[in-house]
């Protein structure tokens, strides 16, 4: 929440801005940025009791999905974008591994988030001809660098994370690894700012 006591800029343009008003505004940036591992866990919540036709919510299926990477030994980046990798679904209805790629770009390597992005198209070789479309979509990406690791992901830890009989992690187990990924981005049109007010 917003303190009305707090200074704010001046300008009602941005071509009046100043730099005491930008100023104002990174330091807000900067602290409104500390809290974006609460609203990525708030958000991913959303998806408790969707179940969507599974056997599982999809809640319960993101929460799976990082509980095999882990369990496998995948380091806490990887499991990250495990657990977020459907976190799309809300708003991303029709792009859900767009949505989830974009939120995690700033934060992780580029082979975590080609994985993301491209996950529903690999996971399609599961279903993809039940529903009139090509399962072999991904090999389009044959020659792709990240292709293998997409297969992987998909295969070990998102296809078989839909088993009501699966382990389960709480979200409060994997906090600690998203407040570490989350804490400051790798990449971003901001970096610089950022990096400067911390």
């Amino acid at each position: 929440m917003n303190d009305m006591t707090q200074p704010k800029a001046q300008f009602r343009h941005m071509k009046d801005g100043t730099a005491e008003d930008w100023n104002i505004i990174a330091d807000n940036f900067g602290e409104f940025g500390k809290g974006l591992p609460g609203r990525i866990m708030d958000h991913l919540k959303l998806l408790q009791g969707d179940f969507g036709g599974f056997q599982v919510d999809r809640y319960t299926h993101c929460l799976q999905t990082a509980t095999l990477a882990y369990r496998d030994g995948k380091d806490e980046e990887y499991v990250v974008c495990a657990l977020l990798h459907d976190i799309g679904d809300t708003l991303g209805s029709y792009n859900h591994a767009d949505v989830a790629a974009v939120l995690l770009e700033p934060f992780v390597s580029e082979a975590n988030r080609w994985m993301v992005a491209h996950h529903a198209i690999f996971q399609g070789y599961y279903f993809f001809h039940h529903l009139g479309m090509d399962r072999d979509m991904r090999q389009q990406y044959r020659d792709h660098p990240y292709f293998s690791r997409t297969i992987e992901f998909v295969s070990k830890y998102d296809s078989p994370a839909f088993d009501p009989d699966g382990e389960v992690l709480p979200l409060e187990f994997f906090e600690p690894m998203i407040q570490k990924v989350f804490s400051k981005p790798v990449r971003s049109l901001y970096k610089q700012t950022v990096d400067k007010v911390e």
